[in-house]
């Protein structure tokens, strides 16, 4: 199992550490570091700073929302960076949900969202091989675009630059069972939001029979301390905001998720406190059991002991998102053992 490091996207500003943790986990043989988007930072440009300051880690998005942007820019963007980073681009794409796609990209949340991420992924395949210029009949993405207002003077076209890797690798975010069945088919691999290394069913049969060397990279809180709950409460702050506060109180996807690992009735409790403004009170809903089962907490033993649950199962790359040099540096060790 290879580590990397998640940085996540930024918050008020551009975090100082980010540089020197990605060279550290540089320097510590970590695999990658992934960088994401929501409403704020854009996920490709502080990969380029990154990559500028480092030789050899992987890059990847974790994930680059394909609403922001149509997929012959995606591809753009990815063939860009590969070349400038020597070819060590992963892209890693994510739908999000309909609060976002309305909310901040002002377009309508696709109604077949399986078809429409499928569409996306094939036209950026299509740019990336530079076989032929791009056409697709798509519903949600179609080259040239053909539809009531076009002029009719579009025309097919094909990358002037020459992509560096036609087979640069495209990892999906999915957490309903048929978006992750549909990822293991069209995808060269997957990025659980939240993934459970003692029961993988929960997301689906697909799970159980993946293609060889399909890439499963979870995220996970990681952070070496003496006390757990403690240690637990920054999982729960995310929990809190990505449950309460990351989508509709009825289409809520990351809410859907916990409820089909058996917290159900926490999930909507949460919902509900976040949505009425009781931020401090959802965070504490957040039950203990549920934040330790998706992360990787506690004395250098305890940690110990919890990888080894993640090395059983499927898991090629565990993206860590660990605050501090001490945290990265002990994973490094236990996972080199």
């Amino acid at each position: 199992m290879r580590l990397g490091l998640a940085l996540g996207y930024w918050g008020r500003g551009p975090s100082p550490d980010h540089v020197p943790l990605a060279r550290e986990a540089e320097r510590l043989g970590y695999d990658s570091v992934w960088t994401a988007e929501s409403w704020g930072s854009d996920a490709f440009t502080p990969l380029a700073w990154i990559a500028a300051h480092t030789s050899r880690i992987r890059l990847g998005t974790a994930v680059a929302q394909m609403a922001a942007r149509p997929p012959t820019t995606t591809a753009m963007h990815a063939l860009t960076l590969d070349h400038l980073s020597g070819g060590r681009l992963l892209l890693g794409l994510g739908l999000s949900g309909p609060q976002v796609v309305e909310g901040w990209y002002g377009r309508p949340f696709p109604k077949s969202p399986l078809t429409a991420t499928r569409e996306y992924v094939d036209v950026v395949r299509q740019v990336l091989r530079r076989e032929a210029p791009v056409e697709s009949a798509g519903r949600f993405h179609a080259h040239p675009y053909r539809g009531p207002d076009a002029t009719g003077l579009g025309k097919p076209l094909k990358p002037i630059t020459h992509p560096l890797r036609p087979d640069l690798p495209i990892l999906l975010g999915a957490e309903g069972p048929k978006n992750v069945a549909q990822t293991i088919r069209i995808a060269d691999g997957w990025l659980p939001l939240y993934w459970s290394p003692t029961r993988p069913e929960v997301y689906g049969p697909a799970v159980r029979e993946l293609p060889e060397n399909f890439l499963v990279a979870p995220l996970a809180q990681a952070r070496v301390c003496d006390d757990v709950t403690e240690g637990l409460l920054p999982v729960k702050a995310m929990l809190g905001f990505y449950i309460g506060g990351m989508g509709h109180a009825a289409r809520n996807f990351h809410a859907d998720l916990m409820a089909r690992m058996g917290y159900e009735e926490e999930a909507r409790r949460i919902q509900e406190l976040f949505l009425a403004g009781r931020r401090e009170e959802a965070v504490l809903a957040v039950p203990d059991a549920f934040a330790d089962e998706i992360s990787l907490v506690g004395p250098r033993e305890r940690m110990a002991e919890r990888l080894e649950l993640w090395r059983r199962g499927p898991v090629t790359d565990l993206l860590a998102l660990a605050p501090d040099p001490h945290t990265l540096r002990v994973l490094a060790e236990l996972n080199s053992r």
